[in-house]
């Protein structure tokens, strides 16, 4: 079995610092399945079919990664894919407290499943979905933060909500 990882996230939208996470992740593993979690909890811009499409997008390049859904446990995802790893990204270290709690937990839950953080490059430290749709809402330049199909498909959304 080679190695294989999920990389988790809601991705409204992916960011160039995803994009990082994600490329950097194919460099080690024989294979990554960047995984939409699908919260119902959060209310997104995109719908979650959006999101596959985007992403399967800007990661056609790769070819080790994969784009997949899922509703309920992470682990019982990562099994479900023989992964071994998990992938989480961290921008700063107050991200740190919030991602030892999921790590922990996910342990107790399957204590086969290793997390690795990859820290991200330090130009995307600051970088947040959020911070992205808000720029764009207000008709902010965004395109040194997503890539150019994630910009376009963001002036559609809110042009249409105009």
């Amino acid at each position: 079995m080679g190695s294989i990882a999920v990389c988790p996230g809601s991705f409204d939208p992916i960011t160039y610092g995803h994009l990082d996470i994600i490329k950097r992740a194919a460099k080690v593993f024989d294979k990554v399945f960047v995984v939409i979690l699908n919260n119902s909890s959060k209310n997104p811009l995109f719908t979650v079919d959006e999101r596959v499409q985007l992403i399967e997008e800007v990661t056609k390049s790769i070819p080790n990664v994969a784009v997949d859904t899922f509703q309920g446990l992470l682990v019982d995802y990562a099994k479900s894919v023989n992964a071994n790893a998990i992938i989480r990204g961290l921008r700063a270290v107050s991200d740190f407290e919030y991602e030892m709690q999921i790590t922990s937990m996910n342990r107790v839950l399957n204590e086969e499943i290793e997390t690795f953080f990859i820290m991200t490059n330090n130009q995307y430290s600051f970088l947040s979905s959020s911070i992205v749709k808000e720029a764009a809402k207000y008709s902010g330049s965004i395109s040194e933060l997503v890539p150019p199909q994630v910009e376009k498909a963001l002036t559609i959304k809110y042009s249409n909500d105009k």
